[in-house]
């Protein structure tokens, strides 16, 4: 019960390495907000972990605002955020990425970042405690060729992570972030472009584990960083990557 008493939101919970985080905080006693643009997926994952459901799309401010809102009237404190919802565009040449497209990545990866910290800092400011953390990639260390918009977004998420981390911790709060290599998620298919055999031979032969990252995985790492175990860490960029960034 490593988080008992504490109340939590995740973002982009509503599957992958978000439902995890959201599992293993429930687990350990938390109360935990699901987040999901995908209203559907946030409701199943609330109901398994006991939580509560909340459609929000994250690069959008009076969602987010509307967000916070319900977790402060739900819980009446935030603790922990984890800004874990992200994007990329498919696998092209930077200069064939469309605008469009280079638009909704850094609104998601990026601008998202930006919307809680205005509508949550504040609500842990005032609490003198909080731990934030945002679910960067290994892309944003090790970039791979033809993903690169989704490449700098994630490096600029680390950077916001330290960044954020320097200013906040007079006030009792902390920021750091986990690097995940790819995973059984949704976004598998759009970093590879295409599913097949070979494909996923050829990327799982780039991660010395020999494995994607599982849910499960983010959900431990998320654990340790947001619980009070991790009280002096603050302003690091975890690798959780089996070995792909050495």
């Amino acid at each position: 019960m490593r988080l008992e008493g504490k109340a939590a939101i995740v973002t982009g919970a509503g599957s992958g390495f978000g439902a995890g985080i959201a599992r293993a905080f429930a687990r350990e006693g938390a109360q935990v907000l699901v987040a999901d643009i995908n209203e559907d997926g946030a409701k199943a994952v609330a109901a398994e972990v006991s939580g509560i459901a909340r459609r929000c799309d994250v690069s959008n401010g009076a969602d987010v605002a509307a967000m916070a809102k319900a977790a402060m009237d739900a819980f009446g404190r935030i603790d922990i955020l984890v800004n874990n919802a992200g994007i990329t565009h498919l696998p092209a040449p930077m200069e064939d990425v469309t605008e469009d497209d280079f638009d909704r990545v850094l609104a998601v990866n990026a601008k998202s970042v930006y919307l809680t910290a205005r509508h949550i800092v504040p609500l842990m400011k005032k609490a003198g405690y909080g731990a934030i953390l945002n679910v960067a990639s290994t892309a944003g260390v090790s970039p791979r060729p033809n993903l690169n918009w989704y490449n700098a977004s994630k490096g600029w998420m680390i950077t916001a992570t330290k960044a954020m981390a320097v200013e906040l911790a007079p006030h009792g709060v902390r920021v750091n972030a986990i690097n995940p290599v790819a995973g059984e998620t949704p976004l598998l298919k759009s970093f590879m472009g295409k599913d097949t055999p070979e494909i996923r031979a050829k990327f799982l032969s780039t991660i010395p584990l020999g494995r994607f990252s599982t849910p499960e995985d983010m959900g431990n790492a998320a654990l340790f960083l947001c619980s009070d175990e991790a009280s002096m860490v603050t302003g690091v960029a975890m690798e959780v990557d089996g070995g792909r960034c050495i």
